[in-house]
């Protein structure tokens, strides 16, 4: 009898520490500290000027998430401004710019039996140009991208060492377009549309 009862309380004791260490409910607030690189989709976009091609950067973010139920948060990420090389095909880099781009996401975080919790989201993103600056060719030329707002889809897996902290690897595609204008004439719009790969470190409070 006695034997049973330790087996069944051993048995019971691996059950609890299969759970997932960091289970979301209603009312937790999590805290992401990370590095992102804003990866342009590597499509050219066509302008009256030619072929402009956009480079990838990387920069600090910081995500902020606020869960409505369990499992189920609203996201916001923020990040230390981006800057872009901005290349016309064939000529090379004519353009710089910089922005920042908020993205409010809606977030279901499902559950399993490890420390490995993924999750998948979708939102709207906002992006703000400014820094516009035309270089090489188009050096002391008025360079102009207008304001975006585009969806945003989102995707990753949080890793969880303990209650509070985990590790977090994760992917977004961002909808980022801009009109162009040069020297007060617009060219045409720009598609960045870019792939946000990162890694972060979350704290749940």
């Amino acid at each position: 009898m006695t034997k049973r009862l330790t087996t069944l309380t051993l048995a019971a004791l691996m059950g609890t520490a299969a759970l997932p260490a960091f289970a979301q409910s209603k009312g937790d607030i999590t805290l992401g500290f990370g590095i992102h690189s804003v990866t342009p989709d590597g499509s050219n976009s066509r302008t009256t000027a030619g072929l402009i091609d956009v480079d990838a950067n990387i920069r600090p973010t910081l995500t902020a998430e606020y869960f409505i139920a369990d499992r189920l948060g609203v996201e916001l990420l923020v990040a230390w401004p981006f800057e872009h090389d901005i290349n016309l095909v064939g000529t090379g880099e004519v353009a710089k710019t910089k922005h920042l781009p908020p993205t409010l996401s809606l977030q279901y975080h499902f559950t399993n039996q490890s420390n490995f919790t993924p999750f998948v989201g979708a939102g709207l993103n906002y992006t703000y140009f400014f820094d516009d600056r035309g270089v090489g060719p188009l050096a002391g030329t008025a360079v102009d991208l207008d304001d975006s707002w585009g969806y945003a889809l989102h995707a990753g897996v949080d890793y969880a060492f303990n209650e509070h902290g985990s590790l977090r690897a994760d992917i977004r595609y961002i909808d980022i377009e801009t009109d162009v204008k040069i020297g007060g004439a617009p060219v045409g719009k720009v598609k960045i549309d870019p792939w946000v790969f990162g890694v972060a470190y979350v704290h749940k409070f």
